[in-house]
């Protein structure tokens, strides 16, 4: 970690239906910085907000001295040691961003030459977030598809229809219920599968089962 920061989290901010964004904390390093995020989040406003969908980076020199968000800084300044704060947005998709968050219990602890390392260890940390997130979509995708094939399997079997009969159909239950195609799938092989209870254990204390 850079020299000045004591506290860091990778920030995910996502737009809901409503248009309310909200934000999550990933990989903190401590309490610290997970309690800032979630004071950004209950107030809905600061700096990983507005680095990760409009400025690109935001710095705070002092938080104590802070104009911009005043609910936040007010919590912060009474809850947290943090005093000063640098933002570095990580990657944009249509209805989520992320950002790196650097915290310092200092007070302009960002000059330039750490501003620049900083935002080297974002490019970095972009990266690595982005070959981690394609790597955890491509397997998401491989399950849904098995578990939408055993679906389909079944149902094929069960009324004696063709594959396509069978994925039509699941698309229909899909739309009749409002529910997303996998958990439709996940259901119906639950339903003809189920995990059998676990078994409880007699043994007496220090016998062996």
């Amino acid at each position: 970690m850079l020299e000045p920061v004591q506290h860091a989290a990778v920030t995910l901010t996502h737009t809901q239906r409503t248009g309310r964004p909200t934000l999550t904390s990933t990989a903190a390093t401590d309490t610290v910085a997970e309690r800032f995020d979630k004071l950004q989040h209950t107030h809905r406003q600061g700096p990983c907000f507005e680095a990760a969908w409009e400025s690109g980076v935001v710095v705070i020199r002092d938080m104590t001295t802070e104009q911009r968000w005043p609910e936040l800084v007010d919590r912060v300044t009474a809850e947290l040691p943090i005093r000063s704060t640098m933002s570095i947005q990580l990657w944009v998709t249509d209805n989520e961003m992320g950002a790196l968050n650097l915290h310092s219990d200092q007070v302009d602890a960002f000059d330039f030459d750490t501003g620049q390392l900083a935002l080297n260890l974002a490019t970095h940390a972009a990266i690595a977030l982005s070959g981690a997130r394609r790597d955890q979509q491509f397997r998401s995708a491989l399950a849904s598809r098995d578990i939408i094939g055993q679906a389909k399997g079944m149902l094929m079997e069960r009324f004696d229809i063709d594959a396509v009969s069978a994925f039509e159909l699941l698309k229909r239950l899909s739309q009749d219920t409002n529910a997303a195609l996998r958990d439709v799938a996940t259901q119906l092989v639950d339903a003809d599968h189920p995990t059998p209870p676990a078994q409880e254990d007699l043994s007496r204390p220090g016998e062996r089962p």
